[in-house]
């Protein structure tokens, strides 16, 4: 929670330059500069500049993020930056952002949702179900280590922290065999070259929201509202909902292995989530279909199954694993 009142609004719409707030990382930077583009675009008489904050997560980068505690680990700074009017919005990965807001904040707009799936990056293009207990898979995840033991237990998993470049160049320097990534964040990169695969979601789960670019801004503040809800796409909207509905039933956050992906095909919305250990000793995988209306309603249901059917137990494990 942030210790602030909320400031009386000034008249944005008016203002000669409107700040967007970002971190430093080339992915970052990349997604902050496709909203900017974005919005240049329906707006060609307004000036946006990009403003770089360093969140935590980017300066402590020796430690596993599952040690460190994930609520705003990518956020806080940026939406302290917000609320002290050094920024108008705030550009995240939709993924990296808690699953409730801070009091003063608001979700503005998610963008149409890139590619969704994690990527296999493999130095030989070696598959993952063809290594053996000599080779190494890299991930920071708890949700990927999961799946990678559950496909195949005989491979070592190491922990891996940095943005792409420096992640690559780790596998290369022979720190891992093969990782995996988010595959948006790749293809954003332009490093389509390097996917040797991207995993079908019934058979690797995503983060939910990934893939996804979120835009925050201060609550009530009706004049950037309309400026960037000219970029909002409502399907995209509706999956992510049900996703971190999911989420937030199972108080889970990006560094617990939960995992969830939305799809929809007309009026109808399909959700698959997991929950598991992060050693790959237990699974558990669900799945719910309902209206898209109902995608809230979904994604707490699906939830409340997995919890029904064990997840809570798997959690509270996972907690205590976290804390030692």
């Amino acid at each position: 929670m942030f210790d602030h009142l909320y400031f009386s609004l000034k008249p944005y719409m008016n203002k000669s330059t409107i700040r967007i707030g970002t971190r430093g990382s080339k992915l970052a930077l990349y997604q902050a500069n496709l909203v900017k583009t974005k919005l240049q675009e329906v707006y060609p008489d307004k000036t946006f500049e990009i403003v770089i904050i360093s969140t935590k997560g980017d300066k402590i980068l020796d430690v596993a993020l599952s040690k460190i505690g994930d609520k705003g680990l990518f956020t806080k700074e940026l939406e302290h930056a917000l609320f002290n009017d050094e920024v108008d919005m705030c550009v995240h990965s939709l993924k990296d952002l808690p699953t409730v807001f801070p009091d003063g904040a608001q979700l503005g707009a998610i963008l149409k949702r890139a590619e969704y799936k994690d990527a296999w990056v493999s130095k030989e293009g070696l598959l993952l179900e063809r290594m053996t207990e000599e080779h190494t898979v890299a991930t920071s995840s708890l949700r990927r280590k999961a799946q990678v033991h559950r496909i195949n237990p005989k491979v070592k998993v190491v922990d891996i922290r940095g943005n792409v470049d420096t992640r690559l160049k780790k596998m290369n320097d022979g720190h891992c065999d093969a990782m995996v990534m988010a595959g948006a964040g790749l293809i954003r990169l332009g490093y389509n070259d390097v996917i040797t695969k991207l995993f079908d979601p019934q058979y690797f789960v995503s983060a939910c929201g990934q893939g996804a670019i979120a835009i925050e801004i201060r609550e009530n503040d009706t004049a950037i509202d309309e400026v960037v809800k000219k970029l909002h796409c409502e399907t995209s909207y509706q999956q992510i909902t049900a996703e971190r509905s999911f989420l937030n039933e199972l108080e889970g956050g990006c560094q617990i292995p939960v995992g969830a992906y939305a799809s929809i095909e007309g009026e109808e919305l399909h959700l698959l989530g997991i929950v598991a250990m992060p050693d790959g000793s237990k699974e558990l995988k669900s799945e719910l279909c309902g209206k898209v209306c109902e995608a809230e309603t979904i994604g707490r249901k699906l939830a409340q199954q997995m919890i029904e059917a064990g997840g809570d137990k798997i959690l509270e494990k996972v907690r205590t694993l976290n804390n030692q």
